[in-house]
């Protein structure tokens, strides 16, 4: 059923955006900030329980805890004349990346299979692989959030680097990019990614070309992979 409401619900939301029909369903809701059908009728029915019909909530239900889903943020986080510099963000395809000594290329993927969702990035550093960090995600969060999550935890540990170091965090999610380059999106996640990179102007977020056969992003896809089942 999920599946059927989000068959229906994808051409709206991409008539709204005007998005490429290949970028992610969950991609297009978060930064349009529209639920998924399903969750919308969930909360509809616990309305009606609770409020007007007075019908107390089964004990096996439980309320959906902030961690599991995104939260919408509201009011201004930062002054509109604070932007990221154009360096910063790039949108054309990072595969033709340069390994040089000055420069520390990550690379992050999110996953969900059946085992559940993960998110994985690795560091490479003079050909080496330096560092890699995984984690295994609650099974009610989707691969978008799982982009949004991987994001965040590379670009905190790029600002923990010596600051003579320039580095680049390699991302095969468009949509992920966009909304964390977005000074006013109300993605709670996407702010502080933005408050990040606008403090720490040597850091730079790159898209790169998923399963394309470039062997270091594909070794992130696979950490994913193994988070969805080992964490």
């Amino acid at each position: 059923m999920k599946r059927k409401l989000s068959s229906i619900q994808m051409p709206f939301l991409l008539h709204i955006s005007e998005a490429y029909c290949t970028t992610p369903t969950a991609g297009l809701q978060t930064i349009r900030s529209i639920p998924p059908i399903h969750m919308q009728l969930q909360f509809e029915a616990r309305f009606t329980s609770i409020y007007r019909l007075r019908i107390p909530l089964p004990p096996n239900i439980t309320d959906t805890q902030p961690r599991d889903l995104e939260m919408k943020a509201t009011g201004w986080f930062t002054h509109p004349s604070e932007h990221l510099k154009p360096n910063q963000i790039s949108f054309e395809d990072g595969e033709a990346y340069i390994a040089r000594k000055d420069i520390i290329n990550i690379f992050t993927d999110g996953s969900k299979t059946e085992h559940g969702v993960g998110a994985a990035f690795c560091v490479l550093t003079n050909y080496i692989w330096a560092y890699q960090w995984s984690a295994k995600l609650n099974d009610n969060n989707t691969v978008f959030q799982a982009e949004f999550t991987v994001l965040h935890g590379a670009v905190i540990y790029e600002s923990h680097l010596s600051n003579h170091n320039t580095s680049k965090t390699h991302v095969d999610n468009r949509a992920s990019i966009m909304a964390s380059s977005n000074s006013k999106i109300t993605n709670e996640t996407s702010r502080k990614i933005f408050k990040i990179l606008l403090k720490n102007p040597r850091q730079n977020v790159s898209w790169v070309k998923a399963h394309a056969g470039n062997i270091d992003n594909e070794r992130a896809d696979q950490l994913a992979k193994d988070a969805t089942q080992h964490g």
